[in-house]
């Protein structure tokens, strides 16, 4: 169970480590069976079907990144089949992923392997904080993680939220959303407030979107929705919000009131996925129905373009922080990689096997890992950003 270095795939070496000559089927004739045999979970029936018609045609065969490592003594795993925001970067060279009851810290650098924090037993703040949980949580399922500097947030199954700085011993401050049985924390986004706070959003299945400032570690707004909430973007400016869940139609919303400010229409499923382009103009939802619409806030009677995935519903979308690619990931064996500058034309299709527990690009672009959930080949990829000048590539 080795690794796989660039080099070694570059001398015909599976990315994955797969024998493939030592098994009974080829790649090819094994690909063509999980295309055929994948079953894509639906809310809606044959939602998958019918949004075919109206998907865009993009021409294969980008590239934009290069693999350049696969680490195998890392193992992502996932917890709920929706739920693909595990997986983190906060430079080229450092990843945070789940798993199982542990939140990993990677370096690419070192090949180093740590452990950030364990929750399979008793977790509970350290500081002191008007409305943290000093009792804290045992047990905590992680459903979600976000990490952005040095701040790391985990969502778990009970509407537990943990917040810890990774430069700091212990845990800062604890919070559950919701006691409702249906309480499972869906997403977290982490961004800087226009006061200038650290501030973070979470989506939780009770309908509710609660926005927390951590210069003061308190629950800031709350508002409430008809149906549960997957996943929510703010925009750049942070004036909007798109949010998606349990409803073929999305909506974007003031950030400020909670009002609706559009219904987006289009999809036909459930959304679990959704982004802003930094220009602020553009984002994209991802759906059950296997696509990922991408819109325009200048005219959202229709979007502007719906990318299709292979097997399954999109489950992740990611933008680089210059605007020029984004990644679309599947829910196992396709992260897609659009060029964004040529109006999502343009496509690198990254293929392997295993259900994706996360997809991330380095905040200045030069890395994308690729969490990989499987019981025998489970792992992190690492892409490196094709540059023109190869000596880049030492650094």
């Amino acid at each position: 169970m080795t690794d796989t270095s660039a080099a070694e795939a570059r001398k015909g070496k599976d990315i994955q480590g797969i024998p493939w000559d030592r098994l009974s089927i080829s790649r090819e004739k094994y690909r063509q069976t999980r295309l055929e045999q994948y079953k894509n979970y639906e809310n809606i029936p044959h939602s998958g079907e019918r949004s075919e018609k109206e998907c865009t045609p993009t021409h294969r065969g980008g590239k934009y990144y290069d693999f350049w490592q696969n680490t195998r003594s890392v193992k992502s795993t996932i917890l709920h089949f929706q739920l693909r925001n595990l997986v983190w970067a906060t430079s080229k060279h450092d990843v945070y992923l789940v798993s199982s009851y542990s939140i990993i810290h990677w370096s690419s650098l070192n090949s180093k392997r740590s452990e950030i924090l364990n929750v399979s037993g008793h977790v509970a703040p350290c500081e002191k904080h008007p409305g943290s949980l000093l009792e804290g949580f045992t047990q905590t399922q992680i459903s979600t993680l976000a990490v952005r500097d040095k701040l790391l947030i985990a969502g778990g199954f009970q509407g537990e939220l943990i917040c810890k700085y990774v430069d700091r011993p212990g845990v800062s401050f604890c919070s559950r959303t919701t006691y409702d049985d249906n309480a499972i924390t869906n997403a977290v986004e982490i961004y800087d407030h226009p006061s200038g706070a650290v501030h973070f959003m979470a989506s939780n299945n009770d309908c509710g979107v609660r926005d927390f400032d951590m210069e003061r570690f308190q629950l800031s707004k709350h508002f409430s929705f008809s149906w549960p909430v997957n996943h929510t973007s703010l925009s750049p400016d942070g004036k909007l919000v798109v949010i998606v869940g349990d409803n073929p139609e999305g909506i974007l919303v003031d950030s400020q009131t909670g009002k609706t400010v559009k219904p987006l229409c289009g999809h036909l499923d459930y959304s679990f996925a959704s982004a802003w382009h930094p220009d602020g103009r553009i984002f994209a939802t991802g759906n059950q129905d296997k696509t990922c619409r991408v819109w325009d806030v200048r005219n959202l009677s229709k979007s502007i373009a719906v990318l299709k995935g292979n097997l399954g519903a999109i489950r992740s979308i990611r933008f680089t922080s210059d605007g020029r690619f984004m990644a679309m990931a599947e829910p196992a064996d396709f992260v897609h990689l659009y060029d964004a500058q040529s109006g999502f034309e343009k496509e690198q299709e990254i293929n392997f096997f295993g259900e994706i527990s996360g997809v991330s690009f380095s905040p200045d672009t030069e890395s994308l890992f690729i969490g990989v959930w499987d019981r025998t080949y489970g792992s992190l990829l690492q892409y490196n950003r094709r540059r023109n000048y190869m000596y880049l590539d030492c650094m």
